[in-house]
């Protein structure tokens, strides 16, 4: 296995990863948001745009079974790159906003099938004993794409915006950037990107259609499914229908409850600061997962990630006019994420890889892990909009504290191998 270089891809590719998620999930919101659409339709269909990762586990055995994840990975980064481009194409129509949902939806299934290969080639290039290990690396430089989307593309959308005087010209002029940039990513990681032995189709050792519901049935014979998928069903619950709404709320006007905040301001607290205390976390929560094995770490993780929604809580009341207060209360509740995720991601590395770390099948079994948790995230979100005007900001902030009960009855449920996640 050609192995050697590891930085030479990885911080790449997992950025790249990250991008195109970044756009569908949190510059979409911010855009459309900029453009006159209501809290209760963007949160509604920029869930939807979920489906694609919900459902990937179903073409997820062809990516196992025809190809290299290499020639995936390629492929798909030139894809993404014409996608970002009829965006742009796209926004100044008159019927944009379903023109641009359709191109995102088509953007959402590349990038989802990017997301298979990409986790498949990981676990690939990687032996099993440091793969848990380097979930902060890979998660590090996923987060710094979201430092990137949510930061600096929000930043410079919204200072386009006070020159052009138009939102329109300023989410042109980012998505043509967005183009270029996985254009040359597609140059890039067909230079880059290491050869290894086993990146090729998976043996058949039965009709196409044998092996690929194989693969299924394999996964749902998992001992502890049950546990398994009410783990990755519940356990962001709660973050799933906060993270449609922190947006939203910074954006919107003090006497509709929101904190009234600039775009780039929004950028700056959330898009930088927060992601930047969000990464730290990662590396932290990777870090001492290595050294103590989830199983050990699981309760301090999962509380870290769930107390900290009181702080939209506390915001949504005070309505604080400091743009550093703010920031400063954004990076608790995302370095507290940080922390309590990792648990999420070597857990569905356990479930992927097996006990041993010798089943079959780890790209569709990892990709059927990130299905539910993609699921897990749609159906709260899709009417989150709607609860919120309904409740209001700070109402809707409690509920969210609320609804951290099915996670923490979720994680009580789970049983983890001792072991799993320390490095020997």
């Amino acid at each position: 296995m050609h192995t050697a270089r590891p930085w030479r891809w990885i911080p790449t590719l997992y950025f790249g990863q990250g991008l195109p998620y970044v756009v569908v999930m949190t510059l979409a919101v911010v855009m459309y948001k900029n453009l006159g659409v209501s809290n209760t339709e963007i949160a509604l269909y920029t869930s939807w745009l979920y489906l694609p990762w919900v459902i990937k586990p179903l073409w997820s055995p062809l990516v196992d079974l025809l190809g290299s994840k290499r020639r995936w990975i390629v492929a798909l980064q030139f894809t993404l790159g014409a996608a970002l481009a009829m965006v742009a194409l796209a926004l100044p129509a008159p019927k944009f906003l379903q023109m641009t949902l359709a191109v995102l939806w088509l953007m959402a299934f590349a990038s989802a099938t990017h997301d298979i290969a990409a986790d498949g080639f990981y676990m690939l290039a990687l032996p099993q004993r440091t793969q848990a290990a380097f979930v902060g690396v890979r998660s590090t430089f996923y987060r710094l794409s979201m430092i990137a989307g949510q930061g600096g593309l929000v930043y410079l959308a919204g200072w386009l915006q006070e020159r052009s005087g138009t939102p329109v010209t300023a989410w042109r002029l980012v998505f043509w950037l967005l183009a270029g940039l996985f254009v040359a990513a597609g140059l890039y990681h067909a230079w880059v990107l290491p050869r290894p032995a086993g990146d090729v189709a998976a043996p058949r050792s039965a009709p196409f259609r044998a092996d690929f519901v194989a693969v299924f049935k394999a996964f749902f014979r998992k001992t502890d499914i049950v546990r398994i998928l009410a783990f990755l069903l519940l356990y962001r619950f709660a973050e799933a229908q906060l993270l449609k709404l922190v947006t939203p709320f910074m954006l919107d006007p003090r006497e509709l409850g929101g904190l009234g905040l600039r775009t780039q301001d929004v950028g700056l607290a959330y898009g930088t600061v927060g992601v930047a205390a969000l990464t730290l976390g990662g590396l932290l929560g990777g870090w001492l997962v290595s050294r103590h094995g989830l199983k050990r770490l699981l309760w301090p993780l999962v509380l870290c990630m769930h107390l900290p929604n009181t702080v939209f809580v506390a915001l949504a009341l005070w309505q604080p006019g400091s743009l550093a207060l703010v920031s400063a209360a954004v990076a608790v509740e995302q370095f507290g994420y940080g922390l309590g995720f990792t648990a999420y991601m070597v857990f569905m590395l356990m479930v992927a890889g097996g006990a041993d770390g010798s089943a079959v099948h780890k790209t569709a079994h990892y990709a059927l892990c990130t299905g539910f948790m993609a699921l897990g995230m749609m159906l709260p979100g899709m009417g989150a909009g709607w609860l919120q005007e309904q409740l209001g900001y700070v109402n809707f902030f409690v509920w969210t504290c609320v609804a951290t009960l099915p996670s923490f009855a979720a994680a009580a449920w789970l049983r983890i191998d001792p072991e799993f996640g320390r490095r020997s």
